[in-house]
């Protein structure tokens, strides 16, 4: 059986065929053995990986949905395959990026000389929502800001890949990617055979060697721990997951509380001082004494401890301020400025509505650019232009006149596609890609990373909160 047959491109970028129809070379062993599959295989092994991600409890929470906030993440099986050349090109890119972005955030908090010599303008950083004025002057372990970030990159029509944007919060994503490949291991073993596939089952060993060495300078055996909003928050099983491969602490702020100037945490044995903590909740939360007074999720005194250089906090505090998509925008200047280099990776091309001129451009065009709110994500707080009614796009017009500075522009990519099974055949879906980069001794980015998959028809938005699904993620260890 020819299980790719009817299968189209439809005139479309494709991550596994070319626009006639044959494999891509880095693809080719993978289509030759799934058409070798008897008539209805490759369905009986997508409904069993199926029931064995609902066994897992490998789980997602949606809170706006009606019908129950708990779900199995949607997992397709054709995995998506990167050329080892095309991967240390990505690579690279990724390390330059971290690095300038955390030379940055550092200089933002400190000197501000990018600022003073004019590259960006001091309102576009200063009037962000995640420029945190508590954070001046603080002095992170190591000089590390963003320990953990993940990237999100697109590929256009013409094959170039761009940078959608950065998340250097609390990026979520990368247990799917670990259980992902455990889940295709188990379903399709003997494809492992026909490729050499550099390993993601790693991860949780390297996240805990950057989490210690941000700390082992002064800690001979230092103390980790998760801190987690609690079993509601979307990510929970994430949080879970990696405190259980990581063998380290799960904690909720009311299990932390700063004693004689130290974090110590809760458990059946008394207190247990914590070196380090790898929080899961946003800087507003972390410590009401300095953010926000109302909350119940962080620690009292917290900031105080991490002032004083008796704890490391992940990623640490303020550092979202280089997720704004408008100081996004800046980034090919940034690496310019403090590395002397050009970008690698290009920004995806961005309109900033601040600016008059970009701001009419956008205004006349609006049908046919995709535009989000500075400091909104999930897919959540955005227009794309072609698919909305003249209503939604009148409504966006309204609120980039009230508010320019939180509103940015982009062109409406045509993203490129993988094969995904819809019901008994195979159908063309955007993706986009996600890795993940550690920042501790050296800078380390997780081979691949999350493939997420708009499972919609035609549409454009990958987020597991808009109906996305994921693939595991192969990228192999030699050129094709």
């Amino acid at each position: 059986m020819t299980y790719f047959s009817e299968y189209n491109t439809d005139g479309l970028y494709d991550e596994m065929f070319t626009s006639d129809g044959s494999p891509r070379p880095a693809v080719q062993l993978l289509v030759e053995r799934i058409n070798n599959f008897e008539e209805g295989e490759f369905i009986r092994r997508q409904i069993t990986a199926e029931y064995a991600l609902l066994r897992m409890g490998i789980t997602f929470n949606v809170y706006a949905d009606e019908q129950g906030v708990e779900k199995i993440f949607p997992f397709d099986l054709i995995p998506r395959i990167i050329d080892a050349n095309e991967w240390e090109w990505i690579e690279r890119g990724l390390k330059q990026r971290i690095h300038a972005l955390n030379l940055f955030i550092d200089d933002v908090y400190h000197e501000q000389k990018i600022l003073k010599d004019g590259i960006i303008p001091h309102e576009v950083v200063l009037s962000s929502e995640r420029y945190l004025e508590q954070c001046i002057g603080l002095d992170p372990p190591r000089g590390i800001w963003c320990h953990i970030t993940g990237t999100d990159l697109v590929r256009d029509g013409d094959g170039q890949i761009y940078v959608l944007e950065d998340n250097l919060g609390c990026p979520s994503g990368v247990s799917y990617v670990v259980e992902n490949r455990q889940l295709m291991k188990r379903t399709f073993p003997q494809l492992f055979g026909m490729y050499q596939i550099q390993p993601v089952e790693d991860y949780p060993s390297h996240l805990l060697d950057m989490l210690q060495y941000l700390v082992s300078d002064r800690v001979m055996t230092p103390e980790v721990a998760l801190l987690t909003p609690g079993i509601y928050n979307s990510a929970y099983f994430e949080h879970s997951f990696l405190a259980q491969q990581m063998g380290v602490e799960l904690v909720e702020g009311r299990d932390l509380v700063v004693m004689d100037g130290y974090l110590h945490m809760r458990t059946t044995k008394g207190f247990q001082q914590v070196d380090v903590l790898y929080r899961r909740i946003n800087d507003d939360f972390l410590d009401p004494d300095v953010f926000d007074s109302e909350s119940l999720l962080g620690v009292p005194g917290l900031m105080d401890v991490y002032k004083s250089g008796r704890l490391a906090l992940i990623n640490a505090p303020g550092t979202c301020v280089a997720d704004d998509k408008v100081v996004c925008a800046y980034v090919p200047k940034i690496i310019k400025y403090y590395l002397n280099e050009d970008i690698i990776i290009p920004n995806v091309p961005t309109y900033m509505c601040w600016e008059d001129d970009d701001r009419n451009y956008v205004l006349e065009h609006i049908e046919e650019l995709v535009i989000k709110e500075a400091n909104q994500s999930g897919g959540y707080g955005m227009l794309i232009g072609p698919h909305s009614t003249k209503a939604e796009c009148e409504d966006f017009i309204q609120r980039i006149k009230q508010n320019p500075r939180n509103y940015i522009a982009q062109p409406t990519l045509s993203l490129s596609r993988v094969p995904v099974l819809i019901d008994d055949h195979f159908e063309g879906r955007h993706v986009d890609l996600r890795p993940f980069i550690l920042y501790g001794e050296d800078i380390y980015v997780l081979p691949g990373g999350l493939t997420r998959v708009a499972l919609k028809k035609g549409s454009l938005v990958v987020n597991s909160s808009q109906g996305g699904g994921s693939k595991d993620t192969w990228v192999l260890s030699n050129p094709f």
